[in-house]
């Protein structure tokens, strides 16, 4: 009964709910799009969004969209400089309050991504999974997900695996709801951004073994 109800949810609810709030969304925070993109433009310079390929559904790869939040510093060799360098105080703000993240409205608009799923992470990433890690790729990726409401980047990168997990073994309509809550609330507290030792979650580098 309750892969049942599931893939009924998966199946009719889930995509018309991400249609509809993605573009009620869009539409009531047209201003602040607006505002951020002014302001990146004058702070960061062009582009305004950032364009990155990741891994969504069934690994099917798609470019999701950020609005900037670091420069394009580089080296004497002409090598970007590392991340907390060029993340500025601006940019900060942005993640801290994820209004970085806003324009992937427009991916879960086109269906690449979901309101609430796992977070969709590099594409290098991909042969470094076992097979328990590959489930989180059976669902769409999301905006927020299970993972983040339970510590975002200040969790390991097996304690994040699990929790994608376990959201895709358990994905319903009053689950996506509450996750949505809490990552409304733990914006506004600013918690869980950034992980203990870097400005941004340490690069997953695989397991030690296979499995």
């Amino acid at each position: 009964m309750k892969y049942l109800q599931i893939g009924i949810y998966k199946t009719f609810f889930k995509r018309p709910m991400d249609i509809i709030l993605s573009l009620a969304a869009i539409i009531a925070l047209s201003p602040v799009f607006l505002i951020i993109a002014i302001l990146v433009k004058v702070k960061l310079g062009s582009p305004i969004l950032f364009e990155q390929k990741r891994p969504g559904l069934n690994e099917k790869i798609f470019s999701m969209y950020k609005f900037r939040t670091m420069t394009d510093e580089r080296d004497k060799k002409g090598e970007l400089l590392p991340d907390n360098v060029r993340l500025t105080r601006f940019g900060v703000f942005l993640r801290s309050t994820s209004l970085d993240e806003l324009p992937e409205l427009f991916n879960i608009l086109k269906g690449d991504m979901s309101i609430i799923g796992p977070r969709p992470l590099l594409v290098q990433y991909l042969p470094l999974y076992n097979q328990h890690q590959k489930r989180r790729h059976e669902v769409r990726p999301g905006l927020s997900g299970l993972a983040q409401v339970s510590g975002r980047n200040a969790i390991s990168w097996e304690e994040k695996f699990n929790k994608d997990v376990e959201y895709v073994d358990n994905v319903n309509l009053i689950g996506d709801w509450k996750i949505i809550l809490l990552t409304i609330k733990k914006v506004f507290i600013r918690e869980g951004i950034n992980s203990d030792n870097a400005e941004t979650m340490e690069p997953f580098m695989g397991n030690p073994r296979k499995e």
